[in-house]
């Protein structure tokens, strides 16, 4: 696989970068910017809104194939992405095939290897 095929990014979230996606997306429910209602959830605190984490692969994907177009995107969130914890974004070329790239998609806490969104995405070219 060459290197061209794969693009990486380091991240640490802050509660108030949860709460500028909030105001930013309107998506303000207390999971994402409500520390306190949090304690009283099987989460214990906030998690990171799913579409900021696509937000993130998004960007990797420009890197990968710049000017294509995002036709289908596929993810699931297995564990949360908490505030203060390092992630590491990662997108690999699955396919390149005439006229479009089929990519895994997968962030994954560097902490303790936790995957905690994983997924494909479908580009035309």
């Amino acid at each position: 696989m060459k290197e061209a095929d794969r693009a990486s990014v380091v991240k640490v979230f802050s509660q108030t970068d949860f709460n500028d996606f909030a105001r930013l997306s309107g998506d303000d429910n207390p999971i994402h910017t409500d520390p306190g209602f949090c304690t009283g959830t099987r989460f214990g605190r906030t998690v990171a809104h799913g579409l900021l984490l696509c937000s993130v692969l998004r960007g990797l994907i420009d890197r990968v194939a710049p000017g294509a177009r995002l036709s289908e995107q596929s993810v699931m969130f297995p564990a949360p992405t908490y505030a203060g914890e390092a992630m590491r974004f990662a997108i690999t070329v699955r396919d390149r095939s005439t006229g479009d790239v089929t990519l895994d998609l997968e962030v994954k806490r560097i902490g303790d290897g936790v995957v905690t969104c994983q997924g494909q995405a479908r580009l035309v070219l």
